[in-house]
């Protein structure tokens, strides 16, 4: 008698041998197939695999839902393809306005000569919002203590930074100007020239993982041209 439970200890039987499974013939995959109508519906990676010849007119076929599916990946292709396209000729616009712009900065004779080149590229002919030279010294300079903080913060590590200012970094470089998001390049050879900062309506145009190659050809050419052209 168990304790637990009041009754008869029974001995139970359990048969360990299982009926061996041979190969699925053919038959047993067509009748699965006709019991499973949807079977391909709900996988159609396996249509990518099939070669089956065209069925009678009516309902749809497996060959037209292949060709179905090769249709949109075609299209999804051309997409994409579109989209390639329309970027590397954005980039090509980029380029050009660059170097353009960089061959007219050396013929610049003035500072007010070089941020007009600047605006006119950066604002007119690529659509940025604001562009605007803070510069260390003269009678616009930043004052000094403004200068360290920006140098520690954001100059810390690189002569670049990309992203959102905080709401007093923003009306020091752009008063009340446009600049959701920013680029700032720390000018002058010795890091004393000034800033030159860019603005954009989009809070998402400037981040932090940016290509500088562009950038640091246009910083080569102002770090050259600076020295000559400031007021001081």
């Amino acid at each position: 008698m168990n304790e637990l439970s009041g009754q008869g200890n029974t001995s139970l039987q359990f048969d360990t041998e299982f009926p061996e499974v041979g190969d699925v013939t053919a038959e047993q995959v067509s009748q699965y197939l006709i019991e499973n109508p949807d079977f391909f519906i709900q996988h159609p990676s396996i249509l990518e695999q099939l070669q089956i010849p065209h069925a009678q007119k009516g309902s749809v076929s497996l060959v037209e839902i292949q060709s179905e599916q090769l249709r949109k990946k075609v299209r999804l292709l051309n997409y994409k393809l579109t989209q390639l396209i329309s970027i590397a000729k954005q980039n090509e616009k980029i380029y050009r306005a660059y170097a353009d712009l960089n061959l007219r900065l050396l013929t610049c004779d003035t500072m007010a000569d070089i941020l007009l080149a600047l605006q006119e590229t950066l604002q007119e002919e690529l659509g940025l919002a604001t562009v605007e030279f803070k510069p260390f010294k003269g009678p616009n300079a930043l004052p000094e203590l403004q200068r360290r903080l920006f140098l520690e913060k954001r100059f810390k590590d690189s002569p670049y930074f990309f992203g959102r200012l905080s709401e007093h970094e923003r009306q020091l470089m752009f008063g009340g100007q446009v600049a959701e998001s920013a680029a700032l390049i720390l000018l002058g050879n010795l890091r004393d020239a000034g800033i030159l900062a860019v603005g954009s309506r989009n809070a998402e145009h400037f981040t932090p993982d940016m290509d500088t190659l562009l950038l640091n050809q246009l910083r080569e050419v102002l770090n050259y041209i600076l020295p000559t052209k400031l007021p001081y």
